[in-house]
C-alpha cells in the first residue's frame, strides 16, 4: 500500500484547483492539511485518510483522501460541520467500551468504515474484534445478519472491498491511477506551494488565469433566481442510527414547505419508534415515493430511478429540485453539483462533485462539499417535482 504522503500532494492539488474555481468561496483559502487518521475496511485493508483542514477559524472541516486505489479517486470529498479530533474520539470510544475492559482485553484500536461512508471504532485483541462502536453514538454495530447477495440495511456492517463487485473495483482502480497520472505534472510544478491552499500562488505557478476556468455549478435556492437570496436547504440529522431515510425524506419535504417530524415520517415509512427503530427494507424502497406524494397531498410527483446517472443529479439541481440518493446501506440528499476544469490543462479530466446533505451521524449530520462522483456507488435516486394545477 502506498504511503499517505504519496497521495497528499495530488489531493492538495485537487483542493487547490477547486479553490481556484471559487466553489468553496474562501472556505479553503489559506488552509493546510493536518495529520490524518487511517480509516480501514472491515477486512483490515486501508481505505482512506480523514484529514482535518487547519489554519482557518470558523466552521470545522475535514477531507477524505484515498489510500486505496479501489476508492476510485484521490480526493474523495470535503465535509463541514464536524471537527475531526482523533485523540478525543478514541478517548470517547474507550469510555463507551468501558476503560477497564478495553485496557484488559484490547491490544489495538482503529477506525473502520463499517458501512462506507459511515465510520466506527474497532477494538481488537490478537487481531480479532472484541467491539465495534459506531462513531459519535457509540452504539455497538450489529454482527452480520444477511447473505452476501443481500444489500446492507441502514445500520449494518459491510465490507467495501469484499462486497463491491470485482469488475467495479477494477474500474475504480483504473480511474484512480489515471487521475494520479493526470495530476503528477501539475504537482511537480507546485511542490513548494501546494500544501497550503493559495489561489494567487497556484495561478501564478501554473501560468494560468481565471479566464482559463471552465465550470458549471449550482446548488438549491428557493427559486431558480439565485442572485437575490441564499441557498435553500436545511440539514436534518437522523434521530436514530437507522432513520437516514426518514431524515432524507424530511429534508425534501422541508424544502417544499411540508413540515413533518421524523416520528411521523417513521410511521408512514414503517421505521418503528424512537425506542425501537428499524431501517427501510430494500423491498420497500418505493415507500419513499408513496410517502413524498401522500404527505404533500399529491402535490409532488415522485419517481424512483435505479442506478442514477450524473446527468440525473445535474438536471434535477438545475431545475431546483433536491434528490434523495441511496448508496449501499445509507440515504442522503443531493443539493448541488459542480463540474470544473481548466482549458489550458488539456489532459485534466473535469472534476465532478455533488453537494451532499448527509443525516449521519445521528442528531447532527454533515454537509459534504463536494463529494467526488467517482468514489460512490449511487444505487437509487428519488426525484420529485411539483405537479401543475
Amino acid at each position: 500500500m502506498p504511503d499517505s504522503e504519496s497521495f497528499r500532494t495530488p489531493a492538495a492539488v485537487e483542493l487547490s484547483l477547486l479553490n481556484v474555481s471559487t466553489e468553496f468561496g474562501d472556505d479553503l483559502e489559506g488552509v493546510s492539511l493536518g495529520a490524518g487518521t487511517t480509516i480501514y475496511d472491515l477486512n483490515g485493508e486501508e481505505l482512506f485518510e480523514r484529514v482535518p483542514i487547519e489554519g482557518r477559524a470558523g466552521v470545522p472541516a475535514f477531507a477524505d483522501i484515498a489510500r486505496n486505489p479501489a476508492m476510485g479517486a484521490i480526493l474523495m470529498g470535503v465535509s463541514r460541520g464536524i471537527r475531526w479530533d482523533e485523540a478525543a474520539l478514541l478517548q470517547q470510544a474507550r469510555e463507551a467500551a468501558g476503560v477497564r475492559k478495553a485496557q484488559r482485553e484490547a491490544d489495538s484500536v482503529r477506525f473502520v468504515a463499517y458501512s462506507f461512508p459511515k465510520v466506527a471504532v474497532q477494538f481488537l485483541a490478537d487481531g480479532k474484534e472484541i467491539a465495534l462502536l459506531e462513531l459519535w453514538t457509540w452504539q455497538p454495530v450489529p454482527r452480520r445478519r444477511r447473505s452476501k447477495e443481500d444489500g446492507p440495511s441502514n445500520f449494518e456492517r459491510w465490507s467495501f472491498l469484499d462486497e463491491n463487485p470485482v469488475d467495479d473495483l477494477a474500474k475504480r482502480r483504473a480511474r484512480f491511477r489515471a487521475r494520479v497520472r493526470e495530476l503528477e505534472p501539475i504537482g511537480d510544478r507546485l511542490t513548494d506551494v501546494v500544501m497550503t491552499i493559495d489561489r494567487a500562488r497556484l495561478l501564478d505557478r501554473l501560468g494560468i488565469s481565471l479566464n482559463d476556468l471552465l465550470f458549471d455549478t449550482r446548488e438549491l435556492h428557493f427559486t431558480t433566481r439565485n442572485g437575490d437570496h441564499h441557498p435553500c436547504l436545511e440539514l436534518r440529522g437522523q434521530e436514530t442510527n437507522v432513520w437516514c431515510v426518514g431524515a432524507s425524506v424530511q429534508m425534501v419535504l422541508d424544502f417544499y414547505r411540508y413540515q413533518y417530524g421524523q416520528v411521523r415520517l417513521a410511521q408512514e415509512l414503517g421505521l418503528g419508534t424512537v425506542s425501537n427503530p428499524n431501517g427501510l427494507p430494500h423491498s420497500r424502497d418505493n415507500d419513499v415515493v408513496t410517502t413524498l406524494e401522500k404527505l404533500s397531498n399529491q402535490s409532488l410527483d415522485a419517481t424512483l430511478t435505479q442506478n442514477p446517472t450524473w446527468n440525473l443529479f445535474r438536471d434535477e439541481i438545475r431545475a431546483n429540485r433536491p434528490v434523495i440518493s441511496f448508496v449501499p446501506g445509507h440515504s442522503r440528499v443531493v443539493a448541488g453539483y459542480t463540474r470544473s476544469t481548466f482549458m489550458t490543462l488539456i489532459n485534466l479530466t473535469p472534476f465532478r462533485g455533488l453537494l451532499v446533505y448527509d443525516p449521519w451521524p445521528p442528531n447532527a449530520g454533515v454537509i459534504t462539499r463536494w463529494e467526488n462522483w467517482a468514489t460512490h456507488s449511487y444505487t437509487q435516486g428519488f426525484t420529485s417535482h411539483v405537479t401543475l394545477v
